[in-house]
């Protein structure tokens, strides 16, 4: 199920529900926050902030009314100088599918451009096509919605999150 815990872009990793338990992997990458996208409860280790997604991996599920708060919580984690694991349990559709949104809306990028750019550090990332549909949907006009959102709250992003996704493709 992988090789660990993959970085996509500064403070932002991927990974499955081995990774989130392992606390050299945690210590190492300095992980603040995880988000937990699968049905399995999840041990809470102290100095870590968490957000559940109870999400199973069909295609009938609607991963996208999560979007927004994963977003807002991988965001927030970015700019308060965290690093943020978003996994579930193989790290391959569903913690894929979120970090695919976050990635859309902070560049402006579609999803399948993310989605190659993630594969070229985690070739495992593959999310299911219910979740594919999802994002495809998602870039439509929600992502940018969503990133002004952001530069309203938090104003203009400090990161090169776009050069960063580039040199990945």
């Amino acid at each position: 199920m992988g090789n660990g815990m993959t970085k996509v872009l500064p403070g932002l990793y991927l990974g499955n529900f081995i990774d989130a338990k392992d606390p050299d992997q945690l210590g190492r990458n300095k992980i603040t926050h995880i988000i937990s996208i699968h049905e399995s409860p999840q041990p809470l280790l102290q100095d870590i902030t968490y957000l559940r997604i109870p999400v199973a991996d069909t295609p009938e599920v609607p991963i996208k009314k999560h979007f927004k708060e994963c977003i807002n919580f991988i965001h927030c984690c970015r700019l308060n100088g965290g690093n943020c694991l978003v996994h579930c349990f193989a790290g391959i559709s569903r913690s894929t599918t979120i970090v695919t949104a976050y990635v859309m809306t902070v560049t402006g990028l579609g999803w399948r451009e993310v989605l190659e750019a993630i594969k070229a550090t985690r070739p495992i990332a593959n999310p299911n096509p219910g979740f594919k549909q999802q994002l495809e949907e998602f870039g439509w006009g929600s992502s940018q919605k969503l990133r002004r959102q952001l530069e309203e709250r938090f104003g203009e992003c400090p990161f090169r999150d776009e050069e960063e996704v580039r040199a990945l493709l």
